[in-house]
């Protein structure tokens, strides 16, 4: 009898390894013997994605160019393939499979871990049926936790479901992306807009949310107002208050005609104190971290990227110092709460004056068992690292781990509370409210008060008045502008795809997405985010996403197909695919709604981009900002074909006449022994056909020296003449 543990990745299968009392390491995987372990037992690894879905070239050559005569492509059956550079891994992961009695599914503990898992056994081959599969589950790769969870493993065939839904994901994301990016790419390419662009279930309302909110940014109008303000007077002090019920003002005359009827005038007159509440209040302490809620605090305090963050946390949770880092859940359970009770001296001491905690018994707002599905919120694992260890971290890191740590301690600390007063005055027949806050017991948000700021900041504190008390008041009638909407950062826009369920306007479509935590996952928005990014459709501008011209091109385009746009038509999605996960869908079902859906698109499409007037200017606009970008990437007159222009390519410079009737094939390389040639180098070389002296040339051997380079004939050579 023998056994195969299956980790995601190196690092995972490592981190299993250590927790294990002896090990022998071998090509590919690992020997392993301990008390909670069969005989006969070894660890393998994937490197993440051992098996992906064939490119359309893999189905036929054909598809290796876009060719609208070519869609749909709807391949049937799908293939999986495993790429060049991890064959070799896959075949010894595949010959220890193939000779397992039993396997242990121990990649990531979510939908994506099972699908790589399952993918894995099905390329292989095996039998699944002839084997025993089990699944480890754990939230934490801390040794405890690794050898509690192989003590209690689970039935594999329990979570065959979840690996349907993901590869559901997969293909129809497959079929949607490569149907629909070489649709609009070829259409807008033949209307003279350049590049291939990307189309994709989550990205595409993702970009179309900041394309919204960037519009209407841009169309904003302020609108002028009038407010009714006070300044009341009292022997103990001066307040300022609000008219109540507030109130703006459009015009001048209405503002005169409220103040006739409630005979207000404005400047000073007499005043009485009308009400006085004195109310003892208080705050519970934050919620516990989801990845997303994480990424959206960690963005505003210190303008990291989701994908830096999710970076970060994953490196504490590979460093055994965090838990699980790919939740939705705020909530832990009472096994949790309780190895954090008897560590929190030691956490105490990571935190400078840190507050007491006396809250030792769970509360609902963040210990409840029910609400833990897969994974619980991200917390500290029960290793607590030293103020030595904690240095060696990366800055973001630190900051990443400070801020779980002070808002898991938050948990046990008291209320914040204060006393709030609110005052009413009369003035006339018109009331004006004034409400101060007066903090009585830090609580959790002494943790917090040197960090991320208070409420107290904010606070004002009122002088002490009487109800009946006769004051003074000074009326004034500031006008104001109304503002636009906030642009997005990336941590408000990935709390958006969270809740883009507060977008809907169908109350259905708007349950849906909060039953399904919105747009995307919490494992791939900070993906989707970087690949807009990398893709070039969104700009970050000091801390604010933005739209680019490319991007607003793609939204003009993809906006006469609202099902592409919109948060409901992922709403639909994400419900079906809960379904298959669920065993209430078949994913054949799934796929074949797609299919149609695609088929809609490229049935109604064209007509549609043909006839957008919007459309058409936005285009007119594109060729210009080309045309300008164009001109101002060009380096020279081409000294091969002197008709073209010379510019960069990812990999070297060459003619823009390269696919004339007769092409010139006139290039120059970035690098020419190992040094990076700039575009003052390639500039000389095509105008004067020679640079100046330059160093950081190496030698076949990777000797340093300098020279000058000549282009003759075409070719590059070195002038090393020391008299010039």
């Amino acid at each position: 009898m023998s056994t195969v543990i299956l980790a995601e990745k190196p690092s995972q299968a490592l981190a299993y390894v250590e927790a294990f009392q002896s090990n022998s390491k071998k090509d590919g995987y690992y020997e392993v013997s301990d008390p909670v372990l069969p005989a006969a037992t070894v660890v393998t690894f994937g490197f993440g994605h051992l098996v992906e879905l064939a490119a359309p070239a893999q189905y036929d050559s054909r598809y290796e160019k876009w060719e609208l005569a070519d869609l749909p492509i709807f391949p049937n059956p799908y293939q999986f393939n495993v790429a060049k550079d991890k064959q070799k891994q896959f075949k010894i992961v595949q010959r220890l499979l193939k000779a397992a009695d039993t396997i242990i599914v121990a990649t990531d503990s979510d939908r994506e871990g099972e699908n790589i898992a399952w993918s894995i056994m099905v390329k292989a081959g095996l039998n699944l049926k002839a084997k025993s599969i089990k699944r480890l589950w754990i939230n934490s790769l801390e040794p405890q936790a690794i050898l509690k969870g192989f003590r209690q493993l689970k039935d594999g065939w329990a979570y065959y479901p979840f690996y349907q839904e993901a590869q559901t994901r997969q293909i129809s994301d497959w079929l949607v992306g490569m149907n629909a990016s070489r649709l609009y790419g070829l259409l807008l390419r033949q209307n003279g807009v350049n590049g291939k662009y990307s189309i994709g279930r989550v990205q595409t309302p993702t970009l179309y949310m900041v394309y919204e909110r960037d519009l209407a940014i841009q169309n904003f109008k302020p609108v002028p107002y009038f407010e009714l303000q006070a300044q009341i007077m009292t022997p103990n002090g001066v307040f300022e208050a609000r008219l109540d019920p507030y109130q703006r003002f459009k015009e001048p005359a209405e503002l005169t005609a409220f103040q006739q009827a409630k005979q207000v005038v404005t400047g000073k007159q007499d005043a009485v104190i009308k009400d006085v509440q004195q109310q003892a209040k208080q705050s519970a302490s934050p919620r516990l971290f989801s990845l997303s809620s994480l990424q959206s605090t960690i963005n505003k305090r210190y303008h990291a990227s989701a994908s830096k963050t999710l970076a970060a946390v994953q490196k504490l949770y590979e460093a055994k110092l965090l838990t699980y880092p790919r939740t939705d859940c705020n909530y832990i359970t009472q096994g949790e709460f309780e190895y954090l009770v008897t560590k929190l001296p030691e956490f105490k001491s990571l935190v400078l004056n840190c507050p007491e905690l006396p809250q030792l018994t769970p509360q609902s707002r963040h210990v409840n068992d029910k609400r833990v599905q897969e994974h619980h919120a991200i917390i500290m694992t029960e290793q607590v690292p030293t103020a030595a260890k904690l240095k060696q971290l990366s800055v973001l890191e630190q900051q990443v781990y400070d801020l779980v740590l002070r808002t898991t301690l938050a948990m046990f600390a008291a209320p914040y509370e204060y006393d709030e007063t609110t005052i009413i005055s009369s003035v006339g027949q018109a009331d004006f409210k004034a409400t101060g806050k007066v903090p009585t017991q830090q609580g959790w948000q002494a943790l917090f008060t040197t960090r991320i700021g208070t409420d107290d900041s904010k606070a004002k504190t009122l002088p002490a008045v009487t109800i009946g008390q006769p004051v003074q008041a000074e009326i004034t009638t500031p006008q104001k502008k109304t503002t636009p909407p906030a642009s997005f950062t990336e941590g408000t826009l990935i709390t958006a795809m969270k809740t883009a369920g507060k977008t809907l306007d169908d109350e259905q479509a708007q349950t849906t997405l909060k039953a399904v935590e919105g747009i995307g996952t919490e494992a791939t928005r900070a993906n989707i985010l970087e690949g807009l990014k990398q893709r070039g459709y969104l700009v970050i501008k000091k801390n604010q996403v933005h739209v680019s011209e490319v991007g607003v091109t793609l939204c003009q385009a993809v906006a006469l197909e609202p099902l592409l746009t919109s948060p409901e038509m992922t709403a639909q999605w994400e419900m079906a695919l809960k379904e298959i996960g669920q065993q209430q869908r078949e994913p054949a079902s799934f796929i074949a709604q797609i299919q149609k859906f695609v088929q809609k698109l490229l049935a109604e499409f064209p007509t549609q981009f043909n006839t957008d007037v919007t459309l058409k200017q936005q285009l007119q606009q594109h060729q210009q900002v080309q045309e300008q970008a164009k001109k101002a990437a060009t380096l020279g007159r081409c000294p091969a074909c002197r008709t073209g222009e010379i510019i960069a390519h990812d990999k070297f410079y060459g003619c823009t006449n390269y696919r004339a009737k007769t092409p010139c094939k006139f290039t120059l390389p970035k690098k020419f022994a190992s040094k990076t040639l700039g575009v003052t180098a390639i500039k000389d070389l095509i105008t004067v056909g020679e640079t100046k002296k330059l160093k950081g040339f190496k030698s076949k051997k990777g000797k340093p020296f300098e020279a000058r380079i000549k282009l003759i004939d075409g070719k590059l050579e070195f002038d090393f003449d020391k008299s010039r």
